[in-house]
């Protein structure tokens, strides 16, 4: 089991936005184990050389080559990660399940049919499972022998999970559960052994079984024809009076949400890891494409236009780590301090995941629209042959639109942001209401934002601090306009949303780089405050531009030209020159090859 060095302060989830970090503070991929490397070695080398030779196979559906590279997987410790030891797992910690999401990712279709046997499959019996249940399934899905699927989404409900219409009625001799209904869009449907059925236990309690698919009246329906992640297995499941044996009931009757919800928390960090590794693949093939192509008799890797998308891409990788590295980092400091061996293990751990949703769901967010558009210029750069199938840029390009939708939709997961932020601000749980007053009382009593900060990226750290302040500024506004009913204005929710998942990425990026400054010196960092320094620079655009919608819709009048006029003293800072820094990324990474820190 790997044992990262993490930070030994619990952070309180969602915090970001009213305190500083310092770098002691946060987990990067500069702090992996000598034995977290050697995870992430091994799932390359499982990645490049059992994924990617038997990628044609798998896309045309041959579902027995996906159940072969599960099994070698689990042999190999990747599939069973987060399977407690005496049930035959590996029970490595967070980051290195992390680090296997990140780098298996090298066929959309696989990663998926992955993360549903090894993320939200297997999971809610780890975590949600008796003694008796974890003792019949975990061995055999830990070995492979067995492959888990996730059934929650129905035809009429999809996001809206609670709106179920899957019934469950207790047999009159209460043995048996008879479930009748039917689930749509099930990963792995078609060759999995076990599923994880959500359904309302006399139609209103909505709760969770563990459905085998030799279960009498089960079955599944025809396979969708899909857009992109073809060669994964889609299919809706049908319950037709199909009999569960009463002990398959998974936890409380009437408590599947809890389940359901922290399912989908766990899948969101390991998706949004997984969208960086693709990201990451799609990079490499993007180098070296261009690189061999020509054009006017010189490679158009040394076309300036081409130079810019490249950057672009690692300046994805380089943030979405910093994210996916930070929150898995927090949750891991959380659960160190769990004693594994105790009754409610489980319970804890679920808990201490469930600290950090918020950070779950940006990462989510955030990755799956940033893969979007890596993809998209990946196809750019290929020009005509990135719409032909031959080539691995069609492929990525259509295998990475699910993201958005996978694991709650974008927008779900842009109201949970906010939501999940004011209900602990409004149970005392996250101190967001003293900070904006704070906030408030300091910019109306005068027109100074602080001392100005110095130092290594003394620029970017103020642009953050200030971001801070903007996001505090339009929480109150935004409080105080609409109150209890903000809830209802989801254009404001998703807009603050949009403010706070840059305000977390670009502190996220700002820390690392911090990190390896304080480690190595400037000069040596210097790719990585270049990545740095052209995020931010476009990243401080979308907060303001949020904070103005927000505001616009909040005031008017005096009020509203006073918001504004803080806004910019928040937002005045001096462009740095990203066009020079792009220039700097695209060039260390064309003579890597490949993407470089």
């Amino acid at each position: 089991m790997a044992t990262a060095v993490v930070p030994k302060n619990k952070i309180i989830g969602g915090s970001f936005l009213i305190e500083e970090r310092a770098t002691a503070e946060v987990f990067t991929p500069e702090d992996f184990t000598e034995e977290h490397r050697q995870i992430a070695q091994t799932t390359e080398e499982f990645a490049r050389n059992e994924i990617v030779p038997n990628i044609e196979r798998i896309e045309h559906k041959e579902f027995q080559v996906t159940r072969d590279l599960l099994k070698k997987a689990a042999e190999l410790g990747l599939a069973t990660v987060d399977i407690p030891e005496e049930y035959g797992g590996a029970d490595m910690d967070k980051i290195s399940s992390c680090i296997i999401a990140d780098r298996i990712a090298v066929c959309g279709s696989f990663s998926v049919s992955f993360g549903g046997h090894v993320g939200i499959g297997t999971l809610p019996i780890v975590y949600f499972g008796t003694p008796e249940q974890k003792k019949k399934y975990l061995p055999k899905l830990a070995s492979g022998e067995w492959v888990a699927a996730y059934a929650l989404s129905e035809n009429t409900s999809a996001s809206d999970a609670m709106n179920a219409r899957t019934k469950a009625v207790l047999s009159p001799d209460k043995k048996e559960w008879i479930l009748n209904g039917e689930k749509m869009w099930i990963t792995n449907a078609n060759f999995a052994d076990l599923f994880i059925v959500f359904a309302k236990v006399d139609g209103e309690k909505f709760s969770a079984f563990i459905v085998e698919k030799a279960f009498p009246g089960f079955s599944v329906g025809a396979e969708e024809k899909k857009l992109g992640i073809r060669g994964s297995s889609t299919a809706p499941l049908i319950l037709n009076d199909c009999k569960v044996p009463a002990e398959n009931l998974l936890g409380e009757i009437g408590k599947g949400h809890v389940i359901a919800f922290n399912t989908l928390n766990i899948g969101r960090f390991k998706l949004g890891a997984g969208v960086v590794g693709g990201a990451r693949n799609a990079l490499t093939n993007a180098i070296s494409y261009a690189k061999e192509r020509k054009a006017w008799g010189k490679s158009i890797a040394d076309f300036g236009l081409i130079k810019e998308k490249l950057a672009n891409i690692a300046i994805g990788v380089y943030v979405g780590e910093a994210l996916a590295y930070r929150t898995v980092g927090m949750i891991e400091t959380a659960l160190a301090e769990i004693d594994k061996k105790s009754a409610d293990a489980s319970t804890q751990i679920r808990k201490g995941i469930e600290e950090y949703a918020v950070e779950c769901s940006i990462l989510k967010v955030w990755g799956s629209e940033m893969i979007d558009r890596v993809v998209d210029e990946v196809v750019q750069i290929y020009g005509g042959y990135g719409f032909v199938e031959e080539y691995p840029a069609e492929r990525s390009f259509r295998d990475a639109r699910v993201n958005r939708i996978f694991e709650g939709t974008n927008e779900i997961n842009r109201l949970i942001i906010t939501g999940w932020l004011m209900k602990r601000a409004m149970g005392g749980q996250l101190a967001l209401m003293p900070a904006i007053k704070k906030l408030m009382d300091e910019v109306l009593a005068g027109p100074s934002m602080g001392e100005p900060l110095d130092g290594a990226l003394a620029a970017e750290r103020t642009i953050v601090a200030n971001a801070k302040k903007a996001g505090l500024m339009v929480s109150g506004a935004a409080v105080q306009k609409y109150m209890m009913k903000l809830e209802d204005e989801q254009e404001i929710m998703g807009a603050m949303a949009n403010m706070i998942i840059e305000i977390f990425a670009m502190e996220s990026a700002v820390l690392r780089t911090m990190k390896l400054i304080e480690k190595n010196g400037e000069a040596a960092s210097q790719n990585a405050v270049n990545m740095t320094r052209a995020y931010i620079a476009g990243s401080v655009d979308k907060v303001e531009s949020e904070a103005k919608r927000v505001l616009a819709a909040c005031a008017e009048g005096d009020m509203l030209r006073t918001q504004m006029a803080i806004l910019r003293r928040m937002f005045k800072y001096e462009p740095v020159n990203s066009v020079e820094a792009r220039k700097a990324i695209a060039s260390k990474i064309i003579e890597t090859g490949k993407y470089a820190v």
